[in-house]
């Protein structure tokens, strides 16, 4: 009964501070108590007994209302944080306060009129305490996420001590999780679990002040929110730092190897685990592009930093984030890390045997910050073949999801980490590990290395994704191109799907009815020449393809230049279907158990992305030196990618409006002119292609004539034997397309994490029905 009873006074009071017309003043203790002293309610309680309508209705018509319940609610977790919280009447007050303000702060947010509220300071107290209520909350929920007996285990032995004070205690001690820097695992306890998670989401919300703001061109815009909580004013930032990413990466949700465990035990870990995964993320968002730059930024908290220091970035957890360095925390951050992405592939011979997380894109862009930030864990990622326990769930996220127009953020990240990974050799030297994993995915069988696999799903995903996907396209044929120069041995399967691509992307309609869609065919003959000149002796299979698909590099050799057949190709465009998806014939059945690439059930939410920039901005070229060291080039003048189109300063036609359905300009403006065709074709790569079809054509030929062959195993055979020692042209150096950081990716990193946080906080839904600014929620 008591429950119902404190709900039915919680909602009077509430119906009370909308229907007040007079300011309540702050001292009358026994109106406000109501809302936090005498209540049991749930944050889903206070979800429901608090609606939208009349949040808003205070702020319109009793603003210095509203003002004050946020000003008394931060007072009681300040004196929370100051007392320690021991008696159970403490703690509940803390929680009721957390869960209220949850509630209410995104109609602050919504409103531009209040945004400066928090970081106004109030002026009952006196001058020298005088904080922005802002950096009062953020100390607050610092404080309190140390609190023994409340969010951390007492270190006291007998309940006679007195009880540890707050302000000597060191945090450090505390820290939540063993992992990173510490060592001591602390007894799981649900208490403190479901304790830290309120706190956390109070802190997720007090950050998502960026959802309300437009996304802005150059992202310097600096949250002051995060600015703060990761600025040296929080004396426990490293150690939150420590526990917030020793939590996620120690997470095993599989219940300790015994099948169907999480159906005996509700696993209360994992809320807190997402809850921790989103709130690093967030403090994480840091443009790498400006932080290089020493004069970025310089303005806003001048010298929080010792200047003896490099000039590192001034928010602490990219600083520490930064700075790990041991090989034993790499090891344990990145067991973790692909442990969790892997967790949805786990297929046992039970099904629902172990329970399926749903955190994997929060866990992308960690693993996206810590290879951007740390340079090291980058270089430990792909010193082993570690990296295949991520490239292996990245593949099937990919393929998963690649009809469904609502995962399309889901699908950047994705390519986005493998064009990180691929500037790095060690990459492409890593995939050519046989893939012997039989995860059920829709992809043809085949048997070969991870290179096959990583090909292999990259044309499903070219020929069967959805069209929202075709701005990615130069990014996935970017990073077969980086890694192609180190794989000893394709399978057949894999060849075909290449020329497959190269023959669909060369037919004239599409390279004439876009400013760019020739450079599809330049990535793919770039491909074949490093494998030819870099891995011929181990790629019989590609070269046996590539003899059979002659007519097409003939065909690119000779291709028309007049303007009636330019004219004539434009107009067979609108009669044929896309030749892409002429796939059925050369596809071959898929593994067994998997399921196809299914759309979004329509009514699905998605949230709106920022464009991202072209491939020409997104990546830098380096040559490898006779050493394998990397040189960087100098961007040509006037020169966009492989053709003589003027590079204007803008991302490509096919990336600018990611919302425009085909790669085609908008009403149709492009015209491509003679001219237009001859500055390209003029650069086709099609010497060494040219030369090896010269030298092996007429061999193939005549052991067909002599034996009566039509059996492809001794062509091949003679292919693996044969050599072209001499025969072709000087090798080219070889040219990476390295990743580089810059402010539009990091704009779109904002966009994409927000989103996915909006979309995952449903129960209770804090941001949902609120004004964001950041992106459109939109429906399938």
């Amino acid at each position: 009964m008591g429950s119902t009873d404190s709900k039915l006074n919680f909602r009077k009071a509430v119906i009370q501070l909308t229907t007040k017309t007079q300011p309540v003043e702050a001292t009358d203790d026994a109106f406000w108590d109501q809302f936090w002293a005498d209540t049991a309610t749930s944050v889903q309680d206070v979800f429901a007994l608090v609606p939208a309508a009349e949040i808003r209705a205070v702020r319109e018509e009793s603003p210095s209302n509203l003002a004050t319940l946020c000003y008394k609610a931060v007072e009681k977790l300040v004196q929370g944080a100051e007392s320690g919280c021991h008696s159970e009447k403490e703690k509940q007050i803390v929680l009721n306060c957390s869960r209220l303000l949850t509630r209410v702060l995104p109609y602050i947010f919504e409103d531009p009129d209040w945004r400066g509220f928090f970081w106004s300071t109030q002026g009952e107290e006196d001058d020298e305490h005088a904080r922005p209520l802002a950096e009062s909350l953020l100390l607050a929920i610092a404080d309190l996420l140390f609190c023994p007996d409340f969010t951390v285990q007492s270190h006291r032995r007998s309940t006679v001590d007195s009880a540890e004070d707050v302000h000597s205690l060191d945090s450090c001690e505390y820290i939540w999780e063993a992992g990173v820097g510490f060592a001591h695992s602390p007894q799981p306890n649900y208490i403190h679990d479901m304790n830290r998670m309120e706190l956390l989401k109070l802190l997720l919300t007090c950050f998502s002040e960026a959802m309300y703001l437009p996304p802005a061109p150059e992202s310097g815009s600096t949250n002051p929110w995060v600015q703060f909580f990761c600025s040296t004013e929080n004396r426990h930032a490293l150690p939150l730092f420590t526990s917030l990413l020793n939590t996620v990466c120690a997470y095993d949700p599989v219940g300790y190897g015994i099948p169907y465990n999480h159906l005996l035990f509700s696993d209360y870990r994992e809320p807190l685990v997402e809850e921790a995964a989103q709130v690093l993320i967030v403090t994480l968002d840091h443009d790498s592009a400006s932080s290089a730059s020493p004069t970025v930024d310089g303005t806003t908290t001048g010298t929080a930093m010792d200047d003896a220091d490099p000039p590192g970035p001034e928010n602490l957890f990219v600083n520490y984030l930064s700075r790990i360095h041991r090989e034993e925390d790499f090891q344990f951050i990145l067991k973790g890390i692909a442990r969790l992405l892997s967790n949805p592939l786990l297929q046992t011979y039970l099904p629902n045997s172990t329970k399926k997380i749903q955190f994997h894109q929060e866990l992308l862009v960690l693993f996206w910050k810590l290879c951007d930030f740390n340079k090291k864990f980058l270089f430990f990622v792909l010193k082993s073949s570690d990296v295949l326990d991520i490239l292996v769930p990245i593949l099937f996220f990919l393929n998963d999801a690649r009809a469904d127009q609502s995962r399309v953020g889901l699908m950047h990240i994705g390519v986005f980490i493998l064009l990180l990974l691929s500037g790095e050799r060690n990459f492409g030297v890593r995939l050519n590990k046989p893939y012997s994993i039989r995860v059920p995915m829709d992809i043809p069988v085949f048997t070969g290395t991870h290179a096959d696999l990583l090909i292999v799903v990259f044309h499903k995903i070219i020929t069967s994704g959805h069209q929202r996907l075709q701005p990615l396209f130069d990014c996935l044929l970017t990073i077969v191109v980086n890694v192609s120069p180190y794989l000893k041995s394709l399978s057949m399967v894999t060849a075909n799907k290449l020329l497959h691509l190269l023959e669909a992307f060369s037919t004239t309609w599409f390279l004439f009815s876009a400013a760019q869609n020739h450079h599809l065919v330049f990535f793919l003959l770039e491909v074949f020449n490093n494998i030819i000149q870099y891995q011929f002796d181990g790629n019989s299979n590609l070269v046996y393809a590539i003899i059979r698909k002659r007519s097409i590099f003939h065909q690119l050799a000779n291709l028309p230049t007049d303007p009636p057949t330019i004219h004539k190709a434009l107009q067979r465009r609108r009669r044929t279907p896309e030749p892409l998806s002429r796939t059925g014939s050369q596809e071959g059945t898929s593994m067994e158990g998997s399921r196809p690439a299914a759309p979004a059930e329509p009514g699905t939410l998605k949230t709106s992305l920022v464009a991202t920039p072209g491939i020409d901005k997104l990546t830098e070229k380096s040559q490898v030196s006779e050493d394998g060291t990397l040189r960087s080039l100098e961007p040509e003048p006037q020169q966009s990618l492989e053709d003589g189109s003027p590079a204007k300063g803008e991302p490509s036609q096919a990336w600018r409006e990611q919302r425009r359905p085909s790669t085609s300009s908008a009403s149709g403006q492009w015209s491509p002119t003679p001219e237009w065709v001859l500055s390209w074709k003029s650069k086709l790569p099609l010497q060494t292609i040219m030369r090896l079809l010269q030298v092996l054509v007429p061999q193939v030929e005549k052991i067909c004539i002599d034996k009566g062959l039509t059996d492809e195993s001794e062509i091949l055979r003679f292919l693996q034997h044969g050599t072209l020692v001499g025969l072709l042209p000087v090798p080219h150096p070889i040219l990476i397309r390295k990743y580089q950081a810059n402010s539009g990716t990091a704009m779109w990193f904002r966009t994409y994490m927000w989103g996915v946080i909006y979309l995952r906080n449903v129960d209770p839904p804090v941001w949902y029905d609120t004004d964001v600014k950041l992106f459109e929620i939109q429906r399938v």
